[in-house]
């Protein structure tokens, strides 16, 4: 799943779609990785799956990311954001 990553924001939040990207908004700040930890849990709670099925699998340093999600197909992932309201 593409990613358009915001750190910094004031909320945690899954913001919409960004094109053919997910923009996600994340309070922490991009060091250390936390900015990508706080993504992958924001996926989590809005795909409704473990965080840890959730992970980071291109460069932490680019604000375009992609997130993999296990046992997860691109389709299903998909409709949960829809049901979710995202999308």
């Amino acid at each position: 799943m593409w990613v358009k990553a915001v750190p910094g924001a004031r909320r945690d939040e899954v913001a919409g779609l960004l094109g053919d990207r997910l923009k996600v908004r994340v309070a922490a700040p991009p060091e250390d990785g936390r900015a990508n930890a706080a993504v992958g849990r924001v996926l989590a709670a809005a795909l409704g799956v473990q965080a840890g099925r959730v992970r980071l699998s291109s460069d932490g340093a680019n604000p375009l990311k992609v997130f993999v999600v296990e046992g997860l197909s691109a389709a299903e992932a998909s409709a949960r954001l829809r049901a979710g309201g995202v999308g």
